[in-house]
This record gives structure tokens, C-alpha cells and sequence, in this order.
């Protein structure tokens, strides 16, 4: 009988996580183990010596909190989800395991040391762009996880390998009426950014992805898209300072530790030794997911610390490019005017030139999935957050840039640009 064997696992963010016998037997799965040896932040630990977190726990914190947040979903509104939506109780709780499953097996895709990886994805033939990891998730779950999920003797639910890919990769066909629970996945509100805030603040050892997690569990609602009258989640009126609290968090945590200077100097150098290593180039295409499963951290760390090319070795020796100029965080046309001035002065120089892409709020519905975080008033009406939050709707997004050089060339660097007025 389903959830006769009951499971926990301990964790310094949640306490402990309770899994069913078949969510065990995922996570003991090695395909789930590989993520062991996947970390959450690739190289950060550089900066921040105890980011060493990894993909695994990231995925049992997802599961957890996403489990929660139906959970307070369900409770304030078993009537509209029962009387409008058309969901009985045995069809609520088979939604809840399907959401469990999906979130435990979302980041499952993942290439060696995270995101930085994913620049080095094939081409999809079919649309010709590059896969994301999401297309590896789907198609490990449906090929790898099938039987598991599918065959398991505790699975009560009639669950389908194709419904958890669905709701990683929003297949509005297969989901039909159960779309609006995709934002759980992967959305403004989702639990893969509410357990990563948290847990990177943990483990890297600061305080900026520090939110109200209750709060937001406890407000999190229902409420009616204005223009096609769809059901979608929202926080109640009283919460809308815990969303605006998210919104602030990602930005403090993309300024001080995702696009901090060294993290991203570390990202320019892993990327460089993975196209030395990769055959081709290129990890392997989802169609091949043999070959694509043997690499992770381990085989590519291996490698590295047995090549003697150049971005291998400053790795090895902790000897990174130096970030020698930058822009404002939102650069003015006389910002990027002195920027393009500073390449021209630093033009035999240079190495590498980065530039910081991210939004922390989404004002429209995108291509990605992520919709306007939403605040339900008393009268059931909803409005965006940016129409309460004036933080919320200045914040914008980053788009600063930054001159990186070798390290032997940073005080040559600097005394070409004091030279020419530029620092």
C-alpha cells in the first residue's frame, strides 16, 4: 500500500524530508545520485569556501517546499478547487505526488558544475536553439525513470513518466486544467527559487536570500487571470511584502554571489577547459543520455586537474583572470561610452568581456513560463505586485559590464586606464 514505508532525510534548511517509498527509491536511483556530484554554484566556493553545496539536496529542498506550498494552496481552497476546477479528492492528492515527483526530478538534467555547462548544450535540431536542461530532464524521466515511476509497487496514482515531464517543461496539452500548478515548478513563485535562496544563503554564509518562507506558504492562494478568467496562483493581500522580499533577494544574491567578479572570472575558465575537454566541444544531445550521464563534476575535475591547458591550470592554481573595469550596475549611454573607451585602451589585453543579463521581475508573461507575481485583494480581485511595490517596480534588471585581464597584466592594465582617465 502506498506510503506503508515512510522515509526522512535531514536537512539544516526544512529540518526533515519525508519521502514515500517510491521517492526513495528515486533518490537511491544512480542516475539521482549523480546529482552528489553535480554543486549547486559551480566554482563559487572559490569566493565562498563553504559553497559546496550540490543539485541533490537542492532537488529534496524543492520537493519539500513545493509539497508545502500546494499544501497551504489546497487548504484555503479545496472549494474552488473542487467545486470550479473539477478536482475530486483522490485527483488533489494524486496532483500532489505528481508535483513532489516533478520537483525532486526537475533539475535532474543537469550538466557538471551547474549552469555554467549549459553554454556548452547542442543545437536542437527541431527549433535550433540550444537544449536547456530541462529537455535533459524530460527525457531522462521519460526513458530513465519510466519503469520507476510508472511500475513501482507503491504507485497508487496511475502517474505517467510523460505527466512529470510535462509539468517540467509546461506541456499545456498534456497538463490541460493542471497548468496553473506549473508556476510551482518553475515560475516567479516556484519552489526552485524559494529552496535556492535559502540554501545558497546557508551554505555560502550570508544573509541576503533570506525571506519570510512561512509567510509565504501561508498566503500563497488562487485567484482568476483577469484576461482569460484561468486559474493561477497568487499571494493574498496581506503577503505582498514576502513577494516583494523575494524579488529583493534575488537581486542581492545575483550582485554578491552569482555575478560576483571572481565567481565569474572561475565561470570564463571552467567554460574555456570544458570545450577542451568535451569531444566536440559539446556535451552529448539528450537523444544520447549514456554518454551524457557520465559527466559530472568528478570526470570533468579529473580531467582538469590532468590537463596542462592554460584555463585548467589557473584553476588548479587559483590564478584567475582579474577584473580591471566596470560599469554601474545600470550603465548610463556615457557608462558604455567609457567602457568602449577602456576596450580600446585595454585592446591587447583583454581577455574576456562580461556582461550581467537578468531580470528580477518579470512585468509579462514569457516564453520561459514565468508570469507577474500576482496580489489577490479581499474582494478576490488581483493586481501585479509592481502595482504595490514601487521597490518592486524600479528595481529593473542589471546590465552591467566588466573588463577582465590575466593576472600578470592587471597593474599594466590599471595604469593604462588611470593613464587615460578611465579610473
Amino acid at each position: 500500500m502506498f506510503g506503508v514505508k515512510f522515509y526522512e532525510i535531514r536537512d539544516p534548511i526544512y529540518g526533515f524530508i519525508g519521502l514515500n517509498e517510491l521517492e526513495m527509491d528515486i533518490v537511491n536511483h544512480p542516475v539521482f545520485q549523480r546529482l552528489r556530484r553535480i554543486k549547486q554554484l559551480g566554482f563559487t566556493e572559490m569566493v565562498y569556501p563553504s559553497a559546496k553545496h550540490s543539485r541533490f539536496e537542492h532537488s529534496l529542498g524543492v520537493m519539500d517546499l513545493a509539497t508545502r506550498l500546494y499544501d497551504g494552496i489546497v487548504k484555503k481552497n479545496s472549494h474552488i478547487l473542487k467545486e470550479t476546477i473539477g478536482l475530486d479528492c483522490g485527483e488533489l492528492d494524486r496532483d500532489r505526488e505528481l508535483i513532489r515527483l516533478a520537483a525532486l526530478l526537475h533539475d535532474i538534467g543537469h550538466t557538471p558544475f551547474s549552469h555554467v555547462g549549459e553554454s556548452l548544450m547542442p543545437t536542437n535540431p527541431k527549433t535550433s536553439k540550444p537544449y536547456k536542461h530541462e529537455h535533459y530532464s524530460a527525457a531522462i524521466i521519460k526513458e530513465i525513470f519510466k519503469d520507476v515511476i510508472e511500475d513501482h509497487e507503491a504507485s497508487v496514482y496511475n502517474i505517467k513518466a510523460r505527466d512529470v515531464a510535462a509539468l517540467i517543461e509546461g506541456d499545456e496539452e498534456i497538463l490541460k486544467t493542471r497548468f496553473f500548478w506549473k508556476v510551482l515548478i518553475s515560475g516567479q513563485l516556484d519552489a526552485d527559487r524559494g529552496d535556492y535562496l535559502l540554501r545558497d544563503s546557508y551554505h555560502a554564509g550570508v544573509k541576503y536570500g533570506i525571506y519570510d518562507v512561512d509567510r509565504l506558504i501561508n498566503t500563497i492562494t488562487i485567484g482568476e487571470d483577469p484576461e482569460t478568467t484561468d486559474p493561477i496562483l497568487a499571494i493574498e493581500d496581506g503577503g505582498w511584502h514576502v513577494a516583494e522580499s523575494l524579488v529583493i533577494s534575488r537581486y542581492h544574491m545575483f550582485t554578491q554571489i552569482y555575478f560576483h567578479k571572481t565567481r565569474r572570472a572561475y565561470d570564463y575558465h571552467l567554460t574555456k577547459a570544458l570545450e577542451d575537454i568535451l569531444p566536440g566541444k559539446k556535451f552529448p544531445p539528450p537523444e544520447e543520455l549514456e554518454d551524457f550521464l557520465k559527466w559530472d563534476d568528478w570526470t570533468v575535475g579529473y580531467k582538469i586537474l590532468n590537463s596542462g591547458q592554460e584555463d585548467c591550470k589557473r584553476i588548479k592554481e587559483r590564478d584567475h583572470l582579474r577584473m580591471v573595469y566596470e560599469t554601474p550596475e545600470k550603465p548610463t549611454k556615457v557608462d558604455l561610452n567609457k567602457f568602449e573607451k577602456a576596450k580600446e585602451v585595454l585592446e591587447n589585453i583583454v581577455t574576456y568581456e562580461d556582461e550581467a543579463k537578468n531580470s528580477w521581475y518579470k512585468f509579462t508573461t514569457t516564453e520561459g513560463g514565468d508570469v507577474e507575481i500576482y496580489i489577490k485583494k479581499e474582494n478576490d480581485t488581483i493586481s501585479p505586485l509592481s502595482e504595490y511595490s514601487t521597490i518592486v517596480k524600479e528595481i529593473g534588471g542589471i546590465r552591467q559590464k566588466r573588463l577582465y585581464v590575466p593576472p600578470e597584466e592587471k597593474n599594466n592594465a590599471k595604469n593604462k586606464l588611470i593613464k587615460e582617465g578611465l579610473l
